[in-house]
């Protein structure tokens, strides 16, 4: 017996389960939108308060009975039909794993066995939303931040499908360097999303509209916008400089203030009004720093106050109390980079379309070898950041 004729058969089970769960999310997207669903579906969605606890226990125990049991069902017939057609009994895992799903619900149903229900466990959300296994706070947010998106049960695989990791309608969304190219194309993209959006602007050429705000605010004044970055919800820091090829000490100090510590005031700022579990699940922080982190820019001062940000961002994803998100930019066309090749408004939709797969280092650029070189660097830095600091007590 050779060591695929063993592998082969567990990797056709585990598959088996993920199949399972992938036919989970799809009856769950169902239960939103096909009507012989939503009135149990909506049981589900009535059982909790705010903080996942119980609200009604006969409403709980009958969404799991009338929602999470026929739910199983549909998941044992799928995965045994494709165990029968394919004749590969290794994919009755997926069956077994559906018939453990629905023992569970029908427990719950009687009262019985409620620590099972993990992604409902009651209590204040201590985590971040996760990235590919759904956590309490993941899912938190499919029923107190937007119903119509966050489907995923334990694998966040149909969400980044369909682009429902993250749900932008609504949200009020700041944005930094908001009169330039990419800071409108970005506005006008989250407006098409139904985004409510401020811009934080040092220019007067912008006018305020139904889904714009303005606000005027000046490199060192960071502190000055925090009672007003408490009703945001996600941050976009956009500003920048490029002095080119200058290397007088004015041009360093710029260079530094602008795109490196402006930005890192601006983050720790945002990332103080994140205090309560809404907080934690709903806001994030974006921030541009650009493939001039790995590539050279040819402008040595920006190459270097944008390497220096961006690692003083990865340093603090260790420990931030809500996403952050790197924004990662080849050259696009701005005032910054009149040369630029790329549009800034298809890179601004290709920025939110990512973002809505919960893609937390997004990189958008011509340039093949940054979307290689750019992960590894920032896993080598994260661990040697891991390894060789702590965090504050």
């Amino acid at each position: 017996m050779n060591l695929f004729s063993l592998v082969f058969p567990v990797g056709l089970g585990l598959g088996s389960i993920v199949l399972a769960e992938l036919v989970r999310d799809v009856y769950h997207v169902a239960g939103h939108y096909w009507p012989p669903l939503q009135s149990l579906h909506m049981l589900h969605h009535r059982a909790y308060r705010r903080d996942l606890s119980i609200a009604n226990l006969d409403v709980y125990r009958r969404s799991q009975l009338y929602n999470d049991v026929p739910e199983s069902l549909v998941m044992f017939a799928v995965t045994a039909l494709v165990a029968w057609a394919s004749h590969q009994p290794a994919m009755l895992l997926g069956s077994l794993y559906a018939l453990g799903f629905m023992a569970g619900a029908i427990a719950r149903s009687q009262g019985y066995g409620m620590w099972t229900d993990l992604t409902h466990e009651p209590g204040d959300l201590t985590q971040i939303p996760s990235v590919w296994a759904v956590n309490r706070t993941y899912h938190w947010r499919h029923h107190f931040d937007q119903g119509n998106a966050y489907f995923s049960g334990y694998l966040t695989v149909v969400d980044k499908v369909l682009g429902t990791s993250l749900s932008l309608k609504g949200k009020v969304v700041a944005v930094t360097g908001a009169s330039g190219s990419m800071g409108q194309s970005l506005i006008q993209e989250l407006i098409r999303q139904g985004a409510k959006t401020i811009a934080l602007t040092s220019s007067d050429r912008l006018t305020e509209t139904d889904r714009m705000k303005v606000v005027s605010w000046q490199i060192g004044d960071e502190d000055q916008l925090r009672d007003r970055l408490k009703q945001v919800d996600i941050l976009i820091i956009n500003h920048g400089l490029n002095v080119h090829g200058d290397r007088t000490p004015e041009g360093v100090q710029a260079s530094l203030e602008v795109n490196a510590l402006s930005a890192w005031r601006l983050a720790n700022v945002f990332m103080s009004t994140v205090n309560d579990s809404t907080d934690r699940a709903t806001k994030e922080l974006w921030i541009n720093t650009s493939e001039a982190e790995v590539s050279p820019a040819f402008s040595p001062l920006y190459e270097i106050s944008k390497r220096l940000i961006g690692d003083l961002i990865t340093l603090r994803r260790l420990d931030a109390p809500c996403i952050i998100r790197k924004i990662v930019l080849g050259p696009f066309k701005s005032n910054l980079n009149p040369v630029g090749i790329m549009s800034p408004r298809w890179v601004a939709r290709m920025v939110v379309f990512l973002a809505k797969r919960d893609v937390r280092t997004i990189i958008v650029t011509i340039n093949p070898l940054t979307y290689l070189v750019f992960p590894l660097k920032e896993w080598g830095r994260s661990l040697y950041f891991r390894l060789f600091s702590r965090p504050a007590p």
